[in-house]
């Protein structure tokens, strides 16, 4: 059982964080997590391409990839996956950006906020309809707690939206500081903090893109594992609007509950 979390990145392929996390069955509670951090540069031969732009249908078609290899069904995002709303009542924001008060909002198709967003955001939403064309969805729900989960939906492949920064602070801990203000401490004391409320194992040590990918990955182990106590879900379905793809969910981790099971995703 594992997920796939990915702090994006669009001018260059090292700044991307990969990871893929797992938990082994266990009778223990909440079983340490393992964090495979994969490098993942840009195809063809050369050092100088690790510094070159990122085409979103390379990366998607490399995610895909990795996922099918992997057999994994989950992949977290860390950017938005779609443009506000016109009829959410907010002004400039998506329902799941105001009840995370992110630093940046995306609001109707090409508005965002700061403007300079704007790429980072696009780039994002082109990530994500490049995997969706591969089979892949954004993330929905329905309410069916007298049901139990269909059948068919351990067998689909889920995109779902992450954010770092409200990953930490719904786990009680410190965020992490932008990555151009972060200190080789900051990242030292985010990191034991982190395995203090999370018990997890990494193959090397993370750099900030890759700390942030195992932060916002968690709620994926949690989505996995339907442990409904270990995650939160926030904003509104994604949905079509006008030819756009709009709202969608965020999740973000908890800190670590009882298992309970959730049957209403799909």
């Amino acid at each position: 059982m594992a997920v796939l979390s990915v702090d994006l990145a669009f001018r260059r392929w090292s700044d991307l964080g990969v990871v893929v996390l797992s938990r082994a069955s266990s009778p223990l509670p909440n079983p340490p997590v393992t964090c495979e951090i994969l490098p993942l540069g840009p195809p063809g031969p050369g050092v100088a391409e690790r510094h070159s732009s990122i085409e979103p249908e390379i990366l998607a078609g490399r995610l895909n990839h990795l996922c099918a290899v992997r057999n994994i069904r989950i992949v977290m995002l860390d950017g938005p996956q779609a443009w506000k709303s016109a009829e959410n009542g907010l002004q400039h924001a998506r329902v799941s950006e105001r009840q995370l008060n992110t630093a940046a909002k995306t609001g109707l198709p090409g508005m965002v906020k700061p403007a300079t967003y704007r790429s980072f955001a696009e780039f994002c939403m082109d990530v994500y309809d490049a995997l969706c064309r591969r089979g892949w969805r954004r993330l929905r729900t329905r309410p069916q707690p007298e049901s139990p989960e269909p059948a068919a939906a351990s067998l689909e492949r889920v995109l779902v939206e992450s954010y770092p920064h409200a990953a930490w602070k719904s786990l009680e801990l410190k965020p992490l500081p932008a990555k151009r203000r972060a200190r080789v401490s900051d990242l030292a004391e985010a990191y034991a903090s982190l395995r203090a409320v999370v018990p997890f194992t990494t193959n090397r040590p993370p750099n900030h893109n890759q700390l942030q990918a195992i932060v916002g990955g968690l709620a994926g182990l949690a989505l996995e594992e339907h442990n409904q106590a270990a995650m939160r879900i926030v904003g509104n379905p994604p949905h079509r609007e006008h030819g756009h793809w709009r709202e969608g969910f965020i999740v973000v981790p908890l800190q670590p509950r009882t298992p309970s099971s959730v049957r209403w995703l799909h």
